[in-house]
């Protein structure tokens, strides 16, 4: 049985390359494949799943740029929202299974508890309303499979927070991040890695399909994501510049963005790690890993 994985060259696309390889042959694609932007090209994807007949779609194809979102409304639609619909109505004719990511930006952002998946939505942003309408289209078609939604996601490859604040501290003698909003990193990595639980889990028939929540246990500010990167690069020796009491925590309004980011960023992930029988580990294991890994491939 094949699998097909959408957006191989962003941070969840390169990870679940190498995590999916168990499952047997794979179709690795990109935007040089497929612009899911042009609804021609759309097409043309729908009329290769209809050819291939993989077992399982991996989508983790996805316009990202959040505050660009904001003046490129309809571009930010067609990858998170249209393209959705097409790939899961495709999948659902040909029985594949259905992977897909979505955010935490599809809540409002309010309150202090963990968001469950039955909370509901109130996205405050173009990229949290496409990928909200994303949601609804994979739901809508009928599919098989499971969305689920994560946050803060870092990794070696790609653009990411980790990787501009060790950039950025060795670069400048100060730094000021935002200290009001908090959730939980979570890496590229744990995310493929659960994935192929949860696609044998599904399989097997001990989980069922729809929406969860997957991010890494415990939370933090990206005042305190930004330190304790920082730090850790310091202890291995990267040449940090901005001392340790030179990181100021700083509040959302100080620091104004053209979309509106969530201060409660928390993900309530026990529907999942019920359904897996797993325990997710803490974000600071992910971010020792990424810090790792940055370094050693600088």
């Amino acid at each position: 049985m094949s699998t097909m994985i959408l957006g191989r060259d962003g941070q969840v696309g390169h990870a679940l390359v190498d995590a999916l390889a168990p499952l047997g042959p794979l179709q690795t694609l990109s935007r040089a494949d497929y612009d899911l932007a042009d609804p021609d090209q759309r097409e043309s994807l729908a009329q290769r799943i209809a050819q291939d007949r993989p077992a399982l779609i991996v989508n983790a194809a996805a316009y990202t740029a959040v505050d660009r979102a904001e003046s490129e409304p309809g571009l930010a639609h067609q990858i998170n929202a249209e393209a959705v619909s097409v790939i899961a109505q495709a999948a659902q004719r040909v029985g594949a299974r259905l992977i897909h990511y979505s955010t935490d930006y599809v809540f409002d952002g309010s309150g202090t508890r963990p968001w469950r998946e039955s909370d509901p939505t109130a996205p405050q942003s173009v990229y949290g309303h496409s990928k909200r309408a994303g949601e609804e289209a994979f739901l809508a078609s009928g599919c098989r499979g499971a969305i689920f939604r994560t946050s803060w996601v870092h990794s070696i490859q790609g653009n990411n927070f980790v990787k501009t604040m060790l950039r950025l501290a060795q670069e400048r003698d100060r730094l000021s991040v935002v200290a009001d909003q908090i959730g939980a990193p979570t890496s590229a990595r744990l995310i493929a890695n659960v994935t192929l639980h949860a696609v044998r889990a599904l399989r097997a028939g001990v989980m069922s399909g729809g929406l969860y929540h997957l991010s890494a246990a415990g939370e933090t500010s990206w005042h305190g994501l930004a330190v304790y990167a920082i730090e850790r690069a310091r202890a291995a020796g990267a040449p940090i510049k901005v001392a340790a009491g030179q990181i100021q925590a700083i509040t959302t309004e100080d620091y104004p963005t053209a979309a509106k980011r969530p201060k409660n960023s928390r993900l309530d992930c026990r529907r999942l790690c019920d359904a897996l029988g797993v325990d997710l580990p803490d974000w600071q294991v992910d971010v020792d890993q990424t810090v790792n890994g940055i370094l050693v491939a600088r």
